[in-house]
């Protein structure tokens, strides 16, 4: 009975965080983007408090690192970025029907006198991928401004957020110790394995997959750029961002950076190799190198898994809930690892077992006999 007490509980505690977040959703944004900062910056902090240097003034000297990159970027970037963007969404119809008709001319050299066949369906669908891909990119944009890019939403984002992140690095480990004076004492210990484990996993996915993002976006940026593919520079970086999800990213990135290459420059192969060939290099350096010595095997994340999560907590919690649905999953998939492997030993699966080592059903039957 104790047992079930302490389950129901802890499912109360959850649920009730969920509501809560549910409920103040849209204020929370600039919270949870500290946070994740302080976080992922955290071993920076503890690696300058090492050396000598004070806590407050370490948390300082990041945030204002951090700001100097983000102004750097928001100066730089950010232009290109949006340029590039206005101009695929302005000319993205006229790419579809190019695109259709070098498939056109491709196919009737292909199938000769059976292409008339299939010609009425491709122009229906290359039509309606047309509209619906327009319609898409315009909600986006409209969506991203209206709960994102808001002038209210983005001043606190670029206000609040510094401040959390420095309160975040500078009262971490009093925190840490507050929430562990607070834990029940008989299953301290079980909860400290286990947050000690969520942490591993969390760790492995936010600081190791986001400085991979980050490596392989700036690698896709540069190099498509370099090769002269039109919007290079935004499918790079978007290309990078999406890498946290395992395979969907580089898929992404290589559909659409071949498609513009074949739009931009068939009937000449080279260029078209060469983009290809980008995402072929990214690949096996994430495979080789970047993935097992940065993040290593601790995420213990299933990609289904996340694609689920991904859309669960988007769905539910909007823009934060993106930001929140790796840690959250990864923080479930301890627990429910923890929960199974706690079943698999209970007599609830084994069965109940008499000194003998005999079930109670074995038991009657050799009595029986």
């Amino acid at each position: 009975m104790r047992g079930e007490r302490h389950i129901w509980f802890w499912l109360g505690a959850f649920v009730l965080l969920i509501l809560l977040i549910a409920l103040i959703k849209d204020i929370l944004l600039p919270f949870v983007v500290g946070i994740v900062l302080a976080y992922f910056l955290n071993p920076i902090a503890d690696r300058l408090s090492a050396l000598g240097l004070n806590r407050v003034f370490s948390s300082a000297l990041i945030v204002g690192g951090v700001a100097a990159l983000v102004t750097a970027a928001i100066v730089l970037l950010a232009p290109l970025l949006f340029a590039q963007a206005q101009q695929l969404a302005a000319a993205l119809p006229g790419e579809i029907s190019r695109f259709t008709d070098l498939f056109e001319a491709w196919a009737r050299a292909r199938l000769g006198d059976r292409y008339p066949e299939v010609e009425q369906g491709l122009a229906k669908s290359s039509q309606t991928m047309a509209e619906n891909v327009s319609g898409l990119v315009g909600w986006l944009a409209t969506a991203l401004w209206d709960r994102s890019l808001a002038i209210f939403n983005f001043m606190t984002l670029l206000l609040v957020t510094p401040v959390v992140m420095f309160y975040v690095l500078v009262d971490w480990y009093p925190m840490l110790n507050k929430i562990d004076g607070w834990l029940p004492r008989d299953q301290a210990d079980t909860i400290r394995q286990l947050a000690s484990d969520v942490n591993d996993a969390v760790a492995a996915f936010i600081r190791g997959q986001g400085t991979v993002c980050l490596i392989l976006g700036t690698f896709y940026a540069l190099a498509l750029s370099l090769l002269g593919l039109k919007y290079g520079l935004l499918v790079g970086v978007i290309t990078g961002i999406l890498t946290f999800i395992p395979f969907v990213g580089w898929a992404t990135g290589i559909i659409t950076a071949t498609t513009l290459a074949v739009i931009q420059y068939w009937p000449e192969m080279m260029p078209i190799v060469l983009v290809a060939g980008v995402f072929g290099v990214g690949q096996a350096l994430d495979a080789a190198y970047l993935s097992p010595t940065i993040v290593g095997s601790k995420v213990g994340l299933h990609p289904v898994w996340l694609i689920f999560s991904l859309f669960v907590f988007s769905y539910l919690f909007g823009l934060v809930g993106v930001l929140i649905a790796v840690p959250l999953a990864a923080a479930l998939g301890v627990v429910v690892r923890f929960l199974l492997k706690a079943y698999l030993g209970s007599s609830f699966y084994k069965g109940a077992k008499s000194s003998t080592g005999m079930t109670a059903k074995q038991k009657a039957v050799a009595r029986h006999e």
